[in-house]
């Protein structure tokens, strides 16, 4: 005897009167067909996953496709409906209705699968992707979104999905589409003096996955990695994550401390354009220690360059990038800031010593990024479309970063120190007067106020943390930051 089909695969769901919606029922083993279907639909409606509305597929089609007789296939739509599960419609079909049934929620699974250590209970910084709804947002890397030229980027999406533009719709190159690899050779080559080619870069989901890829590729278990303290936490996580010993080198006014480097340090991830989050540039002496101790330990360095686009003043230093001789380098970058962080794409500039081994690492992970937004990307700045809106962007933010540090240096005097910064999207400011709990306390204050901003501290990767603020502006319209540096002045003060 033929066994029974064991799933139904109708239209999905789209509201419209003639769909069907798409649910599975499996009938192999199974002794009571008619009473399996009703069971297994009715759990479905029970648990949720069929809600007020569905249309259920037709009896023909139902038994058709599990190889049963109409009939037992209409005895199962009955009880439903004698249960108060169903309605048959007239000329319609027959759609889930349960009002009055209380839905229940199904029991997790238990089981006995744990992950490594690493991840277990892991702590995912929440501030990555906190969406609070705030009156006065100072949240640090977020941008003004509602100034992107939305029209031109759904003009150069719409481009990429004509078929002469998709063509076999098959995969890409790990490295990238060749377009959107050289459209950033370019740009790197003329915003920041770096030499490259489209060989030299792979196309990345962000920063992140940059580091995640150089991780595989240079590091063992027990291999030990260098980052700032305070710094972002998750290339730190990940690196942990992956094995490695990670150390935490503490920063001054001049940035990473290289003398504090440990012995046997494999990998150092820096952010020496705009310090993150204290927003100091690494001074040039800094730079050229750092290169020479990579070439002593045969150490490798990760440039983060996340957001140098936004530089109003002073003389540019150069990238290490730049004054590397020995492909030590990797510079990492990213659209993030300069376009929409929702749009994932970023770089890095790989040495060619290491570019099979990243292009290997990349098809196994996840292959490559998504090809239309890669290909809008390259029209995007190819167009000069991308060093419009930067320079559109830069004054934007250029008038907040003078403003906010121009009132904490008025108001927050007796109580912060500004860290002296000419880029990105964020300021800084260290106590003087205040201890680590009572800015703390200052910002839970400001928050029930609306003010929504980040203490120093929470970027702090080991004890103690140090007692500050750190101020986003890409957020708030620029009319609004005076009185919302004035209601956090409040919080602060009652906070003493």
């Amino acid at each position: 005897m033929r066994e029974p089909v064991t799933t139904i695969h109708t239209k999905p769901i789209g509201r419209r009167l003639a769909d069907a919606v798409d649910t599975h029922i499996s009938l192999v083993g199974r002794r009571d067909l008619s009473g399996e279907i009703y069971r297994q639909l009715r759990s479905a409606i029970l648990e949720g996953r069929l809600v007020d509305g569905d249309r259920l597929p037709p009896t023909r089609e139902l038994a058709r496709r599990l190889g049963v007789s109409r009939t037992t296939a209409t005895v199962a739509y009955d009880r439903l409906i004698g249960e108060g599960f169903a309605t048959a419609r007239a000329g319609s079909g027959t759609f889930v209705d349960h009002a009055g049934v209380e839905p229940r929620r199904r029991r997790p699974r238990r089981t006995r699968v744990r992950p490594q250590p690493a991840w277990e209970a892991f702590p995912l910084p929440s501030f990555v992707w906190d969406t609070t709804d705030a009156e006065f947002d100072f949240r640090l890397g977020v941008i003004d979104a509602g100034l992107f030229p939305y029209r031109t980027w759904r003009r150069l999406m719409a481009r990429q999905f004509q078929p002469a533009v998709v063509g076999r719709g098959v995969n890409e190159h790990p490295a990238g589409l060749a377009q959107l690899r050289g459209a950033i050779a370019h740009h790197v080559g003329l915003a920041r003096g770096i030499r490259a080619t489209a060989d030299d870069i792979i196309v990345t989901n962000g920063a992140q996955q940059a580091t995640d890829l150089i991780g595989r590729v240079l590091l063992r278990p027990g291999d030990r990695v260098a980052v700032e303290d305070p710094g972002y936490g998750p290339p730190f996580l990940l690196l942990r994550a992956m094995g490695a010993r990670v150390s935490c080198v503490p920063v001054d006014r001049e940035g990473l401390v290289v003398d504090a480097i440990p012995a046997g340090t494999r990998l150092v991830c820096v952010t020496p354009a705009h310090q993150l989050p204290l927003g100091m540039t690494m001074s040039q002496s800094r730079r050229l220690a750092l290169l020479a101790w990579a070439r002593q330990a045969n150490g490798v360095i990760v440039e983060d360059d996340y957001d140098s686009e936004f530089r109003f003043g002073g003389r540019p230093i150069e990238p290490l990038h730049t004054l590397d001789d020995d492909g030590r380098v990797i510079y990492v970058g990213s659209f993030s800031k300069t376009t929409l962080p929702t749009i994932r794409l970023g770089f890095m500039v790989a040495p060619p010593s290491l570019r099979q081994a990243l292009w290997g690492a990349r098809l196994l992970t996840d292959w490559h990024s998504p090809i239309p937004l890669q290909g809008a990307m390259a029209e995007f700045i190819a167009e000069g479309h991308f060093a419009r809106h930067v320079r559109r962007m830069r004054l934007v933010y250029e008038a907040r970063h003078e403003l906010v540090t121009e009132i904490l240096n008025r108001r927050f005097s007796s109580d912060f120190r500004v860290v002296p910064s000419a880029a990105g999207l964020h300021v800084s400011a260290t106590a003087v007067s205040m201890s680590t709990d009572q800015v703390q306390a200052g910002i839970r204050e400001a928050a029930r106020s609306g003010v929504q901003c980040y203490p120093l501290g929470l970027f702090a990767l080991t004890p103690p943390a140090p007692a500050g603020l750190v101020l986003g502006y890409g957020a708030i319209p620029t009319e609004r930051i005076e009185a919302g540096l004035e209601r956090l002045r409040r919080a602060m003060a009652g906070a003493r």
